[in-house]
């Protein structure tokens, strides 16, 4: 039997060992992050206020490990309120340049500030009068000395053990890519509910976009029964609706109170042995319900539900008439919780 190559395949070291890589990994990442925090100058502002002056998109365009950081600047970039997409620098050679035009404005990622395939472009971005923002660890490079702002991500060196796979750099370019992205959707007052419209699939997009008529049960799903109905019947109203509770109505429609199933636990509990055929709704009933309005965020709704401990409320128009009813389950659904 021919032994195994120990020295092609060495033993796995230990979980310590590997602990200790991971740290030291993190923390060379850490200490690249600090520092280019600590150099962050004037050019970053220079460059936030070319993007905000753009009357068409930020091209973003980078090769290999820092063309896939660029895909995700400019995914950052178009769902915080800044039009971007990404261009592949050697595609760009045969072609996709034109996807560029005057009104945009172009982002190159490179460490080296050397790759050959954005150097062939550099020319003819210039020539367009497209400025040009480069993210780069080296500030001297071709790249840094043809572009227009220069966004500094140098790191003193990579995490890899041998310094040679991209990882505390390409770190240091996503992290410039968030701050630039941040720093605009400030200044452009970005809130919570333009992040929501590009985001209308997502659990944010539901919990923002959401309102309770979307989720709520129509008048005629929605039990209900007036006060003089009998305590058979409000049970009865209850049962069919699936609701776990049943309005109380006057004439007019308007919610004058509500009748839940732990109501009527309650009330049994309290009784016991008592003849309970003879009450009615308006007995019984937990009078000022708890409602919302169709247009209110259902989101809002969950929250009031939550506060007082409720598992459904009554929705109400404009004139305090009864037009549906929403619970948990509607809202569990809808994952809008």
């Amino acid at each position: 039997m021919t032994p195994p190559d120990t020295a092609a395949h060495p033993a796995a070291p230990d979980d310590a060992a590997l602990l200790a890589l991971a740290r030291s990994a993190l923390q060379t990442e850490i200490e690249g992050l600090q520092a280019m925090a600590a150099r962050l100058d004037a050019r970053f502002a220079q460059a936030v206020r070319v993007v905000l002056a753009c009357r068409g998109r930020v091209v973003v365009s980078g090769m290999g490990k820092s063309g896939h950081v660029g895909r995700k600047i400019a995914a950052t970039l178009a769902s915080t309120g800044t039009p971007a997409m990404f261009v592949h620098p050697a595609e760009a050679s045969h072609g996709d340049l034109g996807m560029i035009t005057a009104t945009d404005v172009v982002l190159a990622i490179s460490n080296s500030g050397e790759s050959d395939e954005l150097s062939a472009i550099v020319p003819l971005i210039k020539r367009m009068g497209v400025p040009l923002l480069a993210m780069t660890g080296r500030c001297d490079s071709t790249l840094g000395r043809h572009a227009d702002v220069v966004l500094d991500t140098g790191v003193a060196r990579e995490a890899c053990p041998h310094n040679l796979a991209p990882t505390a750099s390409t770190t240091a370019q996503m992290a410039m890519g968030d701050a630039l992205a941040v720093a605009l959707l400030s200044a452009r007052g970005f809130q919570p509910d333009d992040f929501a419209r590009s985001h209308p699939g997502g659990a944010l997009g539901r919990r923002l976009l959401t309102l309770v008529r979307d989720v709520m049960r129509p008048l005629p799903a929605t039990p209900r029964v007036p006060p003089e109905a009998s305590l058979t019947e409000t049970m009865r109203a209850m049962s069919a609706g699936g609701l776990g509770a049943t309005a109380v109505v006057d004439a007019a429609g308007v919610p004058i109170g509500i009748f839940t199933d732990g109501d009527l636990r309650r009330l049994i509990e309290s009784r016991p042995g008592a003849d309970l055929r003879a009450l009615r709704a308006g007995d019984v009933m937990h009078p000022n319900p708890r409602t919302v309005r169709p247009t209110m965020l259902a989101v809002e709704a969950a929250d009031l539900m939550e506060t007082h401990r409720i598992t459904s409320v009554l929705v109400i128009d404009e004139d305090g008439r009864l037009v549906g009813a929403l619970n948990s389950h509607d809202l569990m659904r809808a994952k809008v919780i």
